[in-house]
């Protein structure tokens, strides 16, 4: 178990179909997101990275938050082989499995993450709730028709077979530019590292070239589960005009544009805010009904504890209005605060009022 300013999260080990093992974790609590893996991704690195952390943050403080290393990357096994868009479902379907959701899932999917999720919603509809497709695309730089683009992309390759390793992050930082290039030095040297610790070279590059492969143009028409759609309008690694055929593609589903140049969207541009608020009105009409299920896993006392937390009292008051120690108090709060996924008494109040909380004091 990690921990953190931030909360906890549980990282657990599931053998894939091929006896591959894969490393997944999960952190916060009610109705289930659950993320497919996406490069780069590294469950215990990007815990308290300043690439990430937010968006581990954010998913976490409102749902229970599903994620997982890819084979051959982060903390799940480096073997390479078997990097198929099929593969990469039969892994998820794994994941879900291991996490044993009450109920259907909303899948979230980043970059070619995106793609996974398509290809697992399209063949399992009954346990998909909805979607939402983050700098996605349904097909891999090879299959787009663009003779640059595919030039570029070997060359980036070919990068990553000879220099991946390398003490010089020289190598890793033409990667980097294309996800976060309007990232902070701090943000770009963290990245540079996941790079190296994340893969080595021949499985970098191998993931890569998986990527520029990648074909569910076919399967948009038969998505049938609700599906947002966003993509930074100047993202640097995945174009504009890919996040729109998705859009295009998926019936019914909705697009919004933001205004970034970066690939993962940081804490502090205005995009992400946008990014975030578009995100809690998708999920709000179905997360509203399913308050009670968030804070199932409270006892009565830790229920009477957050309600007279939400109306402001201190430990020493709610110690003497329940008559019970004042250590007693804070023990039951550290409690709420591992069972909700959060990590203050300010993000306690606040997702008690988000998620429609309410007890009886006797």
């Amino acid at each position: 178990m990690s921990t953190s300013a931030q909360g906890r999260q549980r990282v657990q080990y599931v053998r894939a179909s091929d006896g591959t093992r894969l490393a997944w974790a999960d952190s916060g609590a009610g109705p289930p997101v659950v993320k497919a893996a996406n490069w780069l991704t590294h469950l215990e690195y990007e815990w308290e990275s300043p690439v990430w952390k937010h968006w581990i943050q954010f998913f976490s403080q409102h749902w229970r938050f599903i994620r997982f290393d890819e084979r051959g990357c982060g903390m799940s096994e480096w073997r390479s082989g078997g990097l198929t868009i099929e593969r990469w479902a039969a892994d998820l379907e794994t994941i879900l499995e291991a996490a044993r959701p009450s109920e259907p899932v909303t899948l979230l999917g980043i970059s070619q993450g995106a793609a996974t999720c398509i290809a697992y919603a399209t063949a399992h509809p009954e346990r998909v709730a909805r979607m939402i497709l983050y700098g996605g695309y349904a097909r891999g730089k090879f299959l787009q028709g663009k003779p640059g683009v595919e030039r570029e992309y070997r060359a980036v390759i070919e990068v990553a077979r000879i220099g991946w390793g390398s003490d010089n992050p020289a190598f890793r930082q033409l990667f980097t530019s294309r996800f976060i290039p309007e990232g902070t030095h701090e943000q770009i040297q963290w990245f540079n590292e996941l790079c190296r610790k994340t893969a080595p070279a021949h499985i970098a590059a191998e993931l890569m070239e998986s990527r520029a492969v990648i074909d569910v143009t076919h399967l948009l028409g038969s998505v049938v589960t609700p599906t947002l759609v966003l993509h930074a309008r100047n993202d640097k690694a995945i174009p504009f005009d890919e996040g729109r055929i998705l859009a295009a593609g998926i019936p019914h589903a909705e697009f919004v544009e933001l205004d970034s140049r970066n690939h993962i969207l940081l804490e502090h541009e205005p995009a992400w805010a946008r990014f975030q608020e578009a995100v809690l009105n998708f999920m709000g009409a179905g997360d509203r009904g399913a308050s009670d299920s968030v804070f199932a896993s409270l006892s009565t006392r830790e229920r009477q504890v957050l309600a007279l937390m939400s109306e402001g009292l201190a430990n020493t008051d709610i110690a003497e209005r329940l008559s019970i120690s004042e250590k007693t108090v804070r023990n039951h709060t550290s409690n709420i605060f591992d069972k909700l996924g959060v990590w203050s008494r300010a993000q306690a109040i606040v997702f008690a009022r988000d998620h429609g909380f309410s007890a009886q004091i006797r």
